[in-house]
């Protein structure tokens, strides 16, 4: 009789447990080929309000805003759906990495970072599976949306002149100025500053400017805000740059553009460079190799040409028939061993021998040079802003397509 009522006993606890259990966790909504719980969207709906608190965001009604969620899950249902078919992993190591650039982010170690965000009563293994879930979306967006946009030159062209990009992109300039009353006077200070003189030293002398005590410098100005043809005469040009006189009703100006400011401004060391690899093989082993590339070496150094023997012995089949010739590369754009050895070499000093993962080496550093490629930055700036306008677009309109073609399915949880 004792053994009855126990398992009596235990099968009321059992029932009990499950009624508990579906109570706090129901399908709310069957999406293709997967759901979304209840409990998804009543986390979801009090994350939300508290954001809202803490920010100040007024929220719609608590059905809109159950409705807003629910849309929201189901989307996020779907494109877990289509990670799962493209077989798209996050694997725990790059989960890692993630997690460790979250934490420098905040200027904590990544140890600290948990613990931070455990003390604040929230789990740090439930929201390594939302960061994981949200990188798996990222991935999907970028296989669906990503590859189908393009963006011409003539769209760049277009927005970098409209007034947005100017006032978001472009840097301001510092130009220095020699106003004249003729031509013929405009065209002998060029011819002057050609034979070695400097701009700044004939302002004093020459310029009727009255900004000409000032070195003729005038206010630092974005393009927009200039005379349209100063703006049309130093637009685009690099530091230096000296224009031809410039016709304007008060007489002949000659421009020089003496400094760039802004936070995409930027100037980069190049080196010029040219080097000859071998690459070791079944054929020829790693000694032979360095050895043959010490020989060739030394017969550049007797003074046959590097060029020549570049195209006859190089093994680089992207520099080997041009001479051996890289052209200007900056730092970042070689493995480290061939930029240490460039970046520390002398102009037409040929250097030892050297090995990186490719082989053997040796270089000559032909020229070195600071170039501004403050409008190759602004043209990147400019690529990405538009990029993300068409990612936007078509990604909702991509998500829209998918919610219309989903099977979807609320379940009565009154």
């Amino acid at each position: 009789m004792k053994k009855i009522l126990l398992i009596q006993i235990s099968i009321l606890v059992s029932t009990i447990s499950f009624a508990k259990i579906e109570v706090l966790d129901r399908v709310a909504i069957i999406v293709d080929e997967g759901v979304v719980m209840e409990s998804q969207i009543k986390d979801l709906i009090d994350t939300t309000k508290l954001r809202s608190l803490e920010q100040g965001i007024q929220l719609p009604s608590s059905d809109q805003l159950k409705e807003q969620i629910e849309e929201q899950l189901i989307i996020q249902e779907l494109q877990l759906q289509r990670g799962e078919e493209f077989g798209i992993r996050i694997s725990d190591g790059e989960l890692n990495q993630t997690f460790i650039q979250i934490a420098a982010n905040n200027g904590v170690s990544l140890e600290q970072f948990i613990t931070n965000y455990e003390i604040s009563g929230q789990s740090y293994e439930k929201l390594r599976e939302e960061i994981r879930r949200d990188m798996i979306i990222q991935r999907v967006q970028r296989g669906m949306v990503g590859g189908s946009i393009n963006i011409t030159a003539q769209e760049i062209e277009g927005f970098l002149a409209t007034e947005e990009a100017i006032a978001q992109l472009t840097p301001e300039l510092l130009v220095r100025q020699i106003q004249v009353g003729s031509l013929e006077a405009a065209e002998n200070i060029l011819i002057r500053i050609s034979d070695g003189e400097n701009f700044e030293d004939l302002v004093e002398d020459n310029s009727i400017n009255k900004n000409s005590s000032q070195g003729g410098l005038m206010p630092w100005r974005k393009i927009n805000q200039m005379p349209s043809v100063f703006a049309d005469a130093v637009k685009n040009q690099s530091l230096g740059f000296i224009s031809q006189p410039i016709k304007t009703g008060s007489g002949f100006h000659l421009l020089k553009l003496e400094e760039k400011r802004g936070p995409l401004v930027k100037f980069e060391e190049q080196w010029e460079t040219r080097h000859i690899l071998l690459i070791p093989s079944a054929i020829r082993d790693v000694d032979a190799t360095k050895l043959e590339s010490e020989v060739l070496r030394e017969r550049i150094l007797m003074g046959e040409d590097f060029a020549s023997l570049a195209k006859e012995f190089s093994e680089d089949p992207g520099s080997g028939s041009n001479g051996g010739n890289l052209e200007w590369l900056p730092l970042g754009a070689t493995v480290p061993e061939f930029e240490n050895v460039m970046i520390n070499s002398e102009i037409n000093v040929v250097s030892e021998v050297f090995e990186s993962q490719f082989g053997f080496h040796f270089l000559e550093v032909t020229g070195k040079r600071v170039e501004d490629i403050t409008d190759y930055q602004i043209e990147e700036r400019a690529y990405s802003i538009l990029f993300g306008r068409k990612y936007d677009e078509e990604l909702e309109n991509t998500l829209r397509s998918m919610r219309a073609e989903a099977f979807v399915e609320f379940k009565d949880l009154d």
